[in-house]
């Protein structure tokens, strides 16, 4: 079986000798799609960050462990439909791909039934493609202000999935700049492969699967 921790502790090295200077970012173990026996030893090794993309799955996989394991945050990382925000607001405490103003809504009157405030970031659609989902960046003030002021939600930062092809680093650096522009602190950038260049580049939330728990299969 792979060693999920030993992985875990060679990145967070990995981080800790490559970014000099900075405070390390969150890692997020996305263990979406991994049976809950793989996951185990990084939940008793005390890890607090796991993220999942389907709302069905996350609630079957985390519901009796979150009652269980109260360290735990559990991160929604996937395109998140209106028709599954009630049961992602109950059972999530992050949402990384806020990307439209209908879901915002939706997440607003479901977590205030219940009294509840999610930790939220902004997807942005960085590198202008078609197939993918995200707030442009011309449109990120208004709906970052229109977030904040009228549903009153609790936009922390923003997140990305860049283009395959190109210089990555220029989008994280266009990532690091629209933070600044609406002054939010967090970054939800760098996976797997390019999480070292997304950390230098001021990512505080890493989302990372196949390099914890392997390849899936």
């Amino acid at each position: 079986m792979i060693n999920s921790v030993n992985n875990l502790i060679t990145i967070e090295d990995t981080l800790k000798n490559k970014v000099i200077n900075l405070i390390l970012p969150n890692i997020v173990a996305v263990s979406k799609t991994y049976p809950i026996e793989n996951i185990y030893p990084l939940i008793n090794h005390g890890h607090q960050h796991f993220g999942e993309n389907k709302v069905q799955e996350a609630v079957e996989k985390w519901t009796d462990i979150k009652k269980d394991f109260k360290h735990i945050q559990l991160h929604m990382i996937g395109k998140l439909q209106t028709n599954k925000v009630k049961f992602a607001v109950s059972l999530f405490d992050y949402i990384h791909s806020l990307d439209n103003f209908k879901l915002a809504e939706k997440i607003s009157t479901e977590q205030n039934k219940i009294n509840k405030k999610l930790k939220i970031f902004i997807q942005i659609n960085i590198g202008n493609e078609d197939q993918k989902s995200g707030i442009n960046e011309d449109q990120l003030g208004d709906f970052h202000k229109r977030c904040v002021q009228d549903l009153n939600l609790d936009i922390i930062g923003l997140m990305c999935l860049p283009p395959m092809v190109g210089d990555i680093k220029k989008f994280f650096l266009k990532m690091k700049n629209l933070s600044k522009k609406i002054e939010v602190k967090e970054l939800s950038m760098g996976m797997s492969n390019d999480y070292l260049e997304a950390a230098k580049y001021g990512s505080t939330f890493l989302r990372i699967g196949s390099k914890i728990f392997g390849q899936r299969s």
